[in-house]
């Protein structure tokens, strides 16, 4: 899945702002509270009212008046549109999926619910799920292109009105493109990496198919990788060796009690240590390090602010390892304040965020002609974006 472009609506400092032609690999910048998190919260927000509901999508935030935009929203619902790419029937199409969650009597509900994609080159999409206020239908043999749109069997469904449709229909395997699009979702990855939750020993069950979004169960995804594919655990190991002056060995243990620690062993020493006594900047690219690697990649990664706990040399080497995972298959998003980061990142890949009237916009760095032009003479992202370039980034 390649997400295309992003449209928001009344969604917290995003009153009404588009992404367009968003790379596999997009870098975000701008200063504190500009709304960096914000829009990575959009994919967090998708993917929890997909796992619970919009409910409590919307109370893990504070509830609906603290996610919708503050000021003149007027009673206007908070709008969300993704475009993505996706193969269906063998040909790879751009489908659209959109959703408007507005409040009756203090309770949120899906005022609409959306999936729609061109049957063929031309003409207008179609749309192949249509839910309103818990009301719709979804079609059930979309793929059926030898018969006319008005011919294609819809199959009509209720849901509570809190509920995203496709959360109950994608379990289904006759609506394709719901089923697909949950999919995605569900796999998607927003990290909220906490290095305190990723040390000490865990028990040695529990989920380990993919790094949790708070790392929590590092020594579990470790124990696994190295279990199930350990070529791939090695590649990780000598990866954290070229990164981490010292580190010879890295190896998940078992304890007494049943429970699982991540060992490593510095050169200069005989004797290992455990990971509570690892330096942040280790764990965290360890962590990474796991994540980039997973033999079963997300289709999707946000991360905020790598560069925290790591020395500036390794960020270049961290960037081009995201620019890597992007070009398997999946697309990275990535939020930054760091010029060292910054200057492993290329013009196309730039988006800055400004608050202006208290609302946040999105710029491109390509759409700028000084900063396209500094970059075609050979000058690096960073530097120009500590020499203030990016125009209304700085912190006023």
């Amino acid at each position: 899945m390649h997400v295309e472009s992003i449209k928001l609506k009344n969604f917290k400092s995003f009153k009404d702002v588009t992404m367009l032609d968003i790379p596999h690999y997009c870098v975000i910048v701008g200063a504190n509270g500009t709304g960096k998190s914000t829009l990575f919260d959009v994919f967090g927000f998708l993917k929890d009212c997909l796992t619970y509901n919009v409910r409590q999508a919307l109370q893990a935030r504070g509830g609906y008046a603290e996610v919708v935009s503050r000021g003149d929203a007027g009673g206007a619902p908070i709008e969300l549109e993704i475009q993505f790419r996706m193969e269906i029937a063998g040909v790879n199409r751009l489908v659209t999926y959109v959703v408007h969650i507005g409040q009756e009597k203090n309770r949120p509900v899906v005022s609409r619910e959306i999936l729609r994609y061109k049957r063929g080159r031309y003409g207008s999409p179609f749309h192949f799920l249509d839910f309103a206020q818990g009301k719709g239908y979804a079609v059930t043999n979309e793929e059926d292109f030898d018969k006319p749109y008005e011919e294609l069997t819809r199959e009509y469904q209720s849901v509570a009105q809190d509920v995203l449709a496709i959360k109950g229909l994608g379990q289904f395997e006759r609506f394709k493109a719901a089923s697909v699009f949950r999919q995605l979702i569900e796999n998607w990855h927003v990290s909220d990496f906490h290095i305190n939750l990723a040390r000490g020993s865990k028990d040695a069950a529990g989920p380990n198919e993919h790094l949790s979004v708070t790392g929590d169960n590092l020594q579990l995804v470790a124990q696994n990788i190295l279990d199930s594919s350990p070529d791939t655990f090695e590649r990780i190991v000598e990866a954290t060796k070229r990164r981490i002056p010292g580190i010879e060995e890295i190896v998940p243990i078992s304890t007494q009690d049943g429970r699982l620690l991540l060992r490593f062993r510095d050169g200069a020493f005989s004797d290992p240590f455990i990971d509570k006594y690892v330096s942040d900047g280790t764990i965290k690219m360890f962590a990474y390090l796991i994540l980039l690697y997973d033999p079963e990649p997300h289709p999707l990664l946000c991360i905020e602010e790598p560069e925290n706990q790591l020395y500036p040399d390794l960020l270049s080497e961290l960037a081009e390892e995201f620019r890597s995972y992007a070009g398997q298959g999946g697309q990275v998003f990535v939020s930054t304040h760091s010029p060292d980061f910054l200057n492993a990142v290329e013009l196309d890949e730039v988006f800055w965020l400004v608050k202006s009237g208290g609302y946040t916009e999105i710029r491109r760095a390509r759409d700028n002609d000084q900063i396209a032009a500094f970059m075609a003479e050979g000058d690096k992202m960073g530097y120009l974006w500590r020499q203030g370039f990016f125009e209304g980034a700085d912190p006023q």
